[in-house]
């Protein structure tokens, strides 16, 4: 009989693991001796917070990043053939959603391996949820360009999309780069629209504000963003 592959979600900020995950996401933990992890000290960490019961020494690990090519996972699930569940641990957050553990529930999808998706926080749906933008049709569409000019463009075809079909518009930075994000936001987008910024979400230092650019303009000289963990959004 074959394992699983358990698709374990991973705080995005509170200290407190009850504010953010199921008591029984924890428990699941404990049928996993093989992870496939995003970075490895932050895995470990986490499992060790967790009251993860093994020792971590002796857990196998697989790193699962930017870096790594297909060819290198081929081998990644080969305990769940032989009946072991097989963990899948993210950064921060879900497993698979701007994260790339997309790539190994992909093969495990071809391989007719079950796959287990667990609850957990999602900055993205957290930010919406509180946004007040229209929830019933969105997209995230990641991290959009560095060069400022093809930056420039790609706000305004997000603005165009979300005047056209009412979609909101939701999208992420490298957190030291987002006040440079706020401020192309303003001074790009028309002076209406709505942008919400949502940082440091379950933390105690969260906030989340939807302003129009022109208020933004005021605004954004009092907020510092930089290197902390934001979601931007467009929206009516």
């Amino acid at each position: 009989m074959k394992g699983k592959l358990i698709l374990f979600p991973v705080p995005i900020g509170a200290d407190d693991l009850a504010q953010s995950l199921p008591e029984g996401n924890l428990g699941l933990l404990a049928s996993c001796h093989t992870f496939i992890v995003e970075e490895l000290r932050t895995a470990r960490r986490f499992l060790k917070k967790a009251g993860y019961p093994h020792a971590i020494d002796e857990t196998q690990f697989y790193e699962l990043n930017e870096h790594t090519s297909h060819e290198d996972i081929g081998h990644y699930l080969d305990a769940i053939e032989r009946g072991e569940n097989i963990g899948l641990l993210s950064e921060a957050g879900l497993p698979c959603v701007a994260d790339p553990g997309a790539m190994i529930t992909k093969v495990a999808q071809r391989r007719g391996i079950e796959i287990v998706p667990l609850v957990g926080p999602s900055s993205l749906m957290l930010a919406l949820m509180a946004s007040g933008f229209n929830g019933q049709s969105f997209a995230f569409v990641g991290y959009l360009p560095v060069d400022k000019s093809r930056r420039a463009a790609a706000i305004k075809h997000l603005e165009e999309r979300l005047h056209r079909e009412h979609q909101t518009q939701i999208f992420i930075e490298a957190p030291y780069r987002n006040n440079q994000m706020l401020e192309a936001l303003c001074t790009t987008l028309q002076p209406q629209t709505i942008i919400c910024v949502a940082c440091d979400l379950t933390l105690p230092t969260q906030t989340i504000r939807a302003l129009t650019a022109r208020q933004w303009q005021k605004e954004r000289e009092k907020v510092n963003l930089h290197k902390r963990n934001t979601v931007f959004l467009i929206g009516e």
